[in-house]
């Protein structure tokens, strides 16, 4: 259980399943917004992961969700569809990437 983001993003090439993500190529931009928030980016190359803190120059998916509603995301207490659904969660570019990142990350 992640305490802040910034513990969540150190924690996260961990996380990282390479074989989820083999074939895969994208740049996941967070966005995290508030004061404990940032922006990091993950640049997926076939199984290959690299996490950066920063804005990335061309994502392929963007991810814009508050800190506190980031950080119960990850520890589980909200669902991020419904997160979603409900506007706390914003999502641009490629949804099905959105899908995947429970399977790369979790």
């Amino acid at each position: 259980m992640a305490e802040s983001v910034q513990e969540f993003f150190d924690g996260l090439p961990s996380q990282f399943k390479p074989d989820q993500a083999a074939g895969l190529s994208a740049v996941y931009q967070f966005d995290i917004e508030g004061d404990g928030g940032g922006q990091w980016h993950a640049d997926i190359d076939d199984g290959a992961l690299s996490l950066v803190e920063g804005a990335a120059d061309a994502p392929t998916i963007t991810i814009t969700v508050g800190e506190e509603d980031w950080l119960s995301i990850i520890n589980g207490r909200l669902n991020p569809q419904m997160a979603f659904m409900t506007g706390k969660l914003k999502v641009k570019g490629d949804m099905g990437l959105a899908m995947r990142l429970q399977s790369i990350f979790f």
